[in-house]
């Protein structure tokens, strides 16, 4: 997964998996938003299942990492188990809160 710089064109590219991107040099950005399927009070996520955002985020540890989730996706305590390469989020927004540790 790469970020790429935007100059706001309609993107002319398409990546491997036929998603349209743009052709900018390819950058760290200092946040990014993280999609969640769930996520724990100690800023542990669940993910969609590709991986993609716990790999990157293990690869760039100078990044903030910041959740985007339904409060529903709320878990107790101690139901993630995470993984060696994973990072806890410093926060996560909600549609009704922004929880952060």
């Amino acid at each position: 997964m790469d970020f790429r710089l935007w100059d706001g064109a309609s993107p002319a590219l398409q990546d491997e998996c036929g998603i349209p991107t743009a052709d900018g040099a390819v950058v760290v950005p200092e946040v990014v938003l993280v999609p969640c399927v769930g996520f724990s009070p100690q800023g542990w996520r669940l993910g969609y299942g590709g991986g993609y955002f716990d790999r990157y985020l293990a690869a760039h540890p100078e990044v903030t990492a910041i959740g985007v989730s339904w409060s529903i996706g709320q878990l107790q305590e101690n139901v993630i188990n995470p993984q060696p390469h994973d990072r806890p989020l410093i926060a996560v927004i909600t549609e009704s809160n922004i929880w952060s540790e």
